[in-house]
């Protein structure tokens, strides 16, 4: 089972969609949170440590990934699929383009 964490910044759009979009592909475990104070559903030390993949959305998520984890995410696969905070919860073209990214980006 191939697990994969995605992070946004409230964990209230873009990585829930994600977590929405991808909880039924065969051979994944999902799981969405925010890194920002304010997410809804904060991103752990814990999760870090689960997570085969890591999918931020923005490069200043990672940038902020690695100050709060430091050394935990040095191992790990951290990648930034260049989604900005321009659309809606389940909005369609924010699924088509995890749709188009994802997949690729996981073996």
């Amino acid at each position: 089972m191939t697990k994969i964490l995605f992070l946004c910044s409230k964990n209230k759009l873009r990585s829930p969609t994600a977590e929405a979009v991808f909880s039924s592909v065969e051979e994944w475990e999902v799981y969405s949170a925010g890194i920002s104070n304010d997410a809804q559903v904060h991103v752990s030390l814990e999760d870090i440590e689960w997570a085969d993949y890591i999918f931020v959305m923005e490069k200043v998520h990672k940038k902020k990934l690695a100050n709060k984890f430091g050394s935990a995410i040095h191992q790990k696969k951290v990648i930034s699929l260049g989604i900005p905070d321009d659309f809606e919860y389940m909005d369609e073209t924010l699924i088509n383009i995890l749709n188009d990214k994802v997949p690729n980006l996981v073996r």
